[in-house]
This record gives C-alpha cells, sequence and structure tokens, in this order.
C-alpha cells in the first residue's frame, strides 16, 4: 500500500515539540546555590528547552540541550574548603552586607568579561527569557534589558527582605517573619515591632549598598544611558521561590511569585559505591547521617567539639553513622567503630535509604529540604546564614532538635541523638510534614517549566502587579484616607455650623418673644 506523501511533513511535525532558547546567568560561587539553578536548567531540557549557561560549575558530563557557553573564574574556592576559624571570620559580619558586597557588587565585575558583554548582542536564533538568581547581583538584569526579553529571577530561599518590591509582592510583616529573623508562629507585639525595623533597615541597607557600585558598574561596561539596577529590578516577571506553605507558613503572594519548594531534590546524576550501599543495607539497626555541608570541613573544628562527637556518636552503637568528612586522614585518633566516613555522598540516595533514622545537619535550605522531603528528622547545629531560623522552623514542627556550638555538651548530645532514634514523635512528625510538602497539583519542576513558558508566551507583563505603578502612599491608601478624613472633617463642620446657625436663629427668636411678652 502506497502512503501518500503528505502524511510523511503531518508525522514530523507531530514529532517536533517547540523548545525555546533560555539563558541562565549564575555567577555566584555557592555549590549549594547552583543545586538548585542546576536542576532547573536540567529539567527545562528535558522539556526540549535550549539551555545556554554562564555559571562557576559546568557540568563534567555532556547534557542533551545544556551548554556551558562560559565558565566564570572562582577567586574563591568555597567547596570543602571552608575551616572553623574562617566561618567565624566571615559571618561575623552583618548578613546582609555579606550578600550586598561578596554575592552582588563583586560578582558585578563579572559584567566587564568580554564573553559576557557579547551576551548583550543580538543572537540567531534569539533569546526568549534570561533566568538569574535574585539575592545580590541583580546587575545581571541588563543582559535581559539589552535583548529585549523577559527576565526571571530564582531565588534559593525564601525572599530576602530587599525581593518582596522587585513583583510587588504584599510583605504582610504583621504576620509573615522576614527570614533573617528566627520568628515562628504568631508573633508578639515586640517581635513584630523588631521585624518590621528590621525589615526596612535591611531593604535600606542594602539598596544603599548596591545602588550607586552597581549602577556604576553597568553604566560603565553598557553605555551611560543604562537603566539602573533599581529599574531592572523593576523588570523581573516572576520568581521561582524556593518556599512551601508547610516550611514557611501562610501568606499573601503575587501570582509573578511562584513556590517550587524542593525543586532540587533530584537523584538522577547519583550513584551508590558499592562499597557504601552494602554498608547502608547491612545497618540492621539503622544508621544516622552526618554531614555539615557542601562547605566545611568538620575536622578543622575545635578538639572539645570532636570529642563530644567521637563519646556521644560511639554510645548509640549498634546504630550505625555515616559522615561526609572532605579529609579523613585529618581527624584526631579515636574515631569510633560505628563511623562511616567517605570525602563525599550521594546525599539524596542515603536519605532515602530505609534503614536511615536521622540526619546531623548544619541546618542549610537544600540539605534539609531533602530530609523533609525523605521523611528523615534532624538533629540540627546551625553554623551561619539562615542556618539558625530554618532548624528553629523544624523544632517548631517538632522533626528536629537544635544545638547550639557556644552550648554544646556530652549531655545535650546524648539527649539529642536519644530522642531522635527512640521517640517516635519526631520520625512521625517527619514522615506527615513530607507527605504535605510532596503534596501538590504539579511537582516544583513542572510548576517551574509550566510559568517560564507562561511569561514567555504571554508577555512579561502577564505577571505584572498593578501595585508596581502605585507609590507607597498610594498602595498604603494614604491619599484615600486622607480625603476621606477631609471629606468627614467638611461634612462635620458644615454640619457643626449649620447648626450652630439654626441654633442662633431659634435662641434670637426666643429672646425676640420674651421681650414682647415683658413690655
Amino acid at each position: 500500500m502506497r502512503v501518500p506523501p503528505v502524511i510523511f511533513p503531518l508525522l514530523f511535525s507531530l514529532a517536533v515539540c517547540h523548545g525555546y532558547r533560555l539563558l541562565g546567568l549564575f555567577p555566584f560561587q555557592g555549590k549549594s546555590h547552583f543545586v538548585m539553578f542546576e536542576q532547573l536548567l536540567k529539567g527545562l531540557a528535558r522539556k526540549g528547552h535550549q539551555i545556554d549557561v554562564v555559571s562557576k560549575f559546568p557540568l563534567k558530563k555532556p547534557y542533551p540541550n545544556y551548554t556551558d557557553i562560559v565558565t566564570l573564574p572562582m577567586p574563591i574556592k568555597l567547596v570543602n574548603n571552608m575551616t572553623f576559624d574562617i566561618m567565624r571570620q566571615l559571618f561575623a559580619e552583618n548578613p546582609t552586607y555579606i550578600v550586598a558586597t561578596m554575592a552582588g557588587n563583586e560578582l558585578c565585575e563579572c559584567l566587564e568579561h568580554p564573553e559576557i558583554k557579547q551576551l548583550a548582542q543580538p543572537k540567531n536564533p534569539p533569546y526568549d527569557a534570561v533566568l538569574i538568581e535574585v539575592f545580590g547581583a541583580h546587575c545581571f538584569g541588563i543582559i535581559a534589558h539589552l535583548l529585549k526579553v523577559p527576565l526571571i529571577g530564582v531565588s534559593t530561599t525564601s525572599l530576602y527582605p530587599w525581593l518582596p518590591s522587585l513583583i510587588a509582592q504584599p510583605e504582610s510583616l504583621a504576620f509573615v517573619p522576614s527570614n533573617v529573623l528566627s520568628f515562628t508562629g504568631r508573633m508578639n507585639f515586640w517581635q513584630r515591632l523588631y521585624n518590621t525595623v528590621r525589615t526596612y533597615y535591611d531593604k535600606w541597607y542594602f539598596n544603599y549598598l548596591t545602588t550607586r557600585e552597581q549602577d556604576k558598574i553597568i553604566r560603565e561596561q553598557f553605555g551611560p544611558d543604562m537603566p539602573g539596577v533599581r529599574e531592572l529590578e523593576r523588570k523581573v516577571s516572576l520568581i521561582l521561590i524556593n518556599s512551601h506553605i508547610a516550611l514557611n507558613g501562610i501568606q499573601p503572594k503575587t501570582p509573578a511569585a511562584v513556590d517550587v519548594g524542593g525543586l532540587h531534590v533530584q537523584d538522577e546524576d547519583q550513584m551508590l559505591q558499592p562499597e557504601l550501599e552494602k554498608w547502608m543495607n547491612d545497618s540492621k539497626n539503622g544508621f544516622i547521617y552526618f554531614t555539615f555541608g557542601s562547605m566545611m570541613m568538620i575536622e578543622t573544628f575545635p578538639p572539645e567539639f570532636i570529642r563530644v562527637l567521637y563519646v556521644s556518636l560511639g554510645k548509640i552503637a549498634p546504630t550505625r553513622v555515616l559522615m561526609k568528612i572532605p579529609s579523613p586522614e585529618k581527624l584526631p585518633p579515636g574515631l569510633p567503630g560505628n563511623i562511616y566516613m567517605s570525602p563525599w555522598m550521594p546525599q539524596i540516595k542515603v536519605l532515602r535509604h530505609p534503614n536511615i533514622k536521622g540526619f546531623i545537619t548544619h541546618g542549610g535550605l537544600m540539605g534539609t529540604q531533602e530530609a523533609i522531603t525523605c521523611g528523615v528528622p534532624m538533629i540540627g547545629i546551625p553554623l551561619f546564614a539562615d542556618q539558625f531560623m530554618n532548624i528553629d522552623a523544624y523544632v517548631a514542627r517538632n522533626i528536629a532538635l537544635r544545638l547550639d556550638l557556644d552550648t554544646f555538651t556530652e549531655e545535650r548530645m546524648d539527649a539529642a541523638l536519644n530522642a531522635i532514634l527512640w521517640d517516635p514523635l519526631y520520625m512521625e512528625s517527619a514522615r506527615n510534614l513530607s507527605r504535605q510538602f510532596l503534596d501538590r497539583p504539579l511537582n516544583p519542576l513542572d510548576t517551574a517549566a509550566y510559568w517560564i513558558e507562561y511569561v514567555i508566551k504571554y508577555g512579561e507583563d502577564s505577571l505584572r502587579s498593578p501595585a508596581m505603578d502605585l507609590s507607597w502612599w498610594q498602595l498604603s491608601l494614604v491619599d484615600v484616607i486622607g480625603f476621606l478624613l477631609l471629606c468627614a472633617t467638611i461634612v462635620i463642620a458644615v454640619t457643626a455650623y449649620i447648626t450652630r446657625f439654626v441654633l442662633g436663629i431659634i435662641n434670637g427668636d426666643n429672646s425676640s418673644s420674651h421681650l414682647k411678652k415683658t413690655n
């Protein structure tokens, strides 16, 4: 039987899906941040979009539709390279200052690279959108401005105080605490007062530190008539936020603020070493997983901290302990026999193992979201930044216990380990929260892809809030309240005048009648 020639073009058209060309600009040197960006970009690539990436973390293996077009230099190595002393010195600074300078102004200097400047030139085929991290270096929005395409932001945490204004996200300071504070649940008056003052201070301080410096860099590299960074921020069409109501609570959201918490929890590229897999399978009494993330070197912590770890972790045998240690040979002697060490772990596969009983963590958002996804209770020992707030939020939900470095003792560590291992409250709460966290109409990656495609299809203003075009006094209805007060004042004044006038006439008539009767 002959197939009509027209069938082949039809079949071909069915096989071809329309993909967009997207440019991802992610210059920050934090590996924990890039974990989310990498999974987002890979997911978009799997959906048929062409992804070009500028970062400091090029892929080790080729990936379909994903191209590292520029790899930026790494002046500060933060992967498995931060000692205890450096951590204490670095994070003694105001976190807003660190974000605005190290993760902001200093990164904007990358705009002077010829390869970055070349990205602002028209391409064939053209880019359909630019993705950047909304954190500190919003100067990279100049590329989207010059290419005349939508600018899409990605936040690896809930929104920092200076970010809601980018999309007119309601702040609701009466019941939504700033993500630099550890307030959980209903705030009292003093907490609401501090939340308000601190939020406005952080916004002002961030803008003060970044506006002049980033405006200068933008105009030096692209011309004196270029918009400033504050104007570029207002061009953000959408922010994908690493948050979820199960973790961050209820708050009003503009459509341009899209929750995609847990998007990075993918184990596509993770492989279990046979030796590690056998060790976990043989842990019939369960095991606890211990890591301080991608940056910290546990072996550089104070000797007393290491001693307490050895003693307390040794006591829980035959329960085993799996530890990520960048340089195991640098640990002091005396390691208990129930501990297995490795400089690298396929973390999600570890957390998904049926024999795991708990997770000892510094409280980084990425790792703790992975534990929540897998329903694993935690012992949190926060070190810096948002880790204190994260752990406090988990303590309030009965899925974690918090220990502090300054009060870290053998007794406290023993009590925390026994609670996680033997009190069913923590495991049950962790599993319940996991179910709530995962219960969504679309998974985080599909949600992100849908809204990115939506903005590209319907225009950069398709999710823009009308509040973006109003001043603060209009948003707060100061003009409306003032007008109503003025009207009320006029009505009261006119009513009082008429009343006095009428009373005057009545009193005048009464006086005349009285005089006539007297005469």
